[in-house]
């Protein structure tokens, strides 16, 4: 690397700074822990440019454009593979473009296909990660209790990925495993939830939930995770799988800064 000790003493201590300060700044894009980190490979040149930055980094316009570049690699699936030259090009094409220049590569290029909402099938996609993660961010409550799933709750809560229309329904069902197993037919829930949903249909699992949470207030904690009320009340499979997809494709064209159509 060619690195001498002396460059290694005087800058260890802000790279160390930058690392924390892109910790932070995952944290408020809900993405609590690490198994649940779309990129390892995207922390090098987001703390890179948390480093350089500094205290800019939380600047309004500046800060933006950090998300849009952010969720762009996660959605656009930049950050597989052959990391080396991005990562230099991005610190670089990232400062060019706070510092009103054009788009860096990885925001220019990235684009992300709705059909691949169906292939998000497990959590060792990065995308699949980012869903969870942008839902999270737009104020997913706990059905039961009606509590944000913010940091604290997502811990005691025991929180993870679990099927909106139960698998054992589904299969009684017949439904499309494509369908019924992907990103969209999936949300953040409790332990707890987990356990009153069952493999029952929606609409027994609601009356079950009804009886300690009124109807007002579980209508409102399941709209919170972009979940049609009617449709999922009357077991309706195709009218919320298409509602719901249409709804996880505005936020993460809204993450991008992108319209997906």
């Amino acid at each position: 690397l060619s690195l001498r000790l002396s460059d290694y003493k005087a800058y260890a201590d802000e790279m160390v700074n930058g690392y924390i300060r892109a910790a932070r700044f995952l944290v408020q894009q809900s993405i609590l822990t690490t198994r649940d980190l779309p990129y390892t490979t995207q922390l090098v040149p987001l703390s890179v440019l948390m480093t350089l930055l500094g205290n800019r980094s939380e600047d309004g316009t500046i800060k933006e454009k950090l998300i849009h570049w952010y969720w762009s690699g996660v959605f656009g699936e930049m950050y597989g593979s052959a990391n080396e030259t991005r990562y230099a090009n991005d610190v670089s094409g990232v400062l060019v473009w706070i510092g009103g220049g054009s788009e860096p590569d990885t925001v220019a290029r990235a684009f992300f296909h709705p059909i691949r909402l169906l292939s998000l099938q497990t959590r060792n996609g990065a995308a699949y990660k980012g869903v969870m993660a942008l839902i999270l961010l737009a104020g997913a409550r706990d059905f039961i209790s009606g509590s944000k799933m913010d940091f604290t709750n997502f811990i005691d809560g025991q929180v993870d990925i679990h099927h909106v229309f139960p698998q054992k329904h589904c299969e009684q069902k017949g439904y499309d495993k494509r369908k019924w197993n992907s990103i969209i037919n999936k949300t953040p829930l409790t332990a707890r939830t987990n356990r009153t949903i069952g493999g029952n249909a929606p609409s027994q699992y609601l009356r079950a939930i009804e009886g300690s949470v009124a109807v007002e207030a579980l209508n409102a904690n399941i709209e919170s995770h972009l979940i049609d009320v009617s449709s999922l009340r009357q077991d309706d499979f195709d009218t919320f799988f298409a509602l719901r997809a249409r709804a996880i494709l505005e936020l993460i064209g809204k993450a991008m800064g992108k319209t997906i159509n």
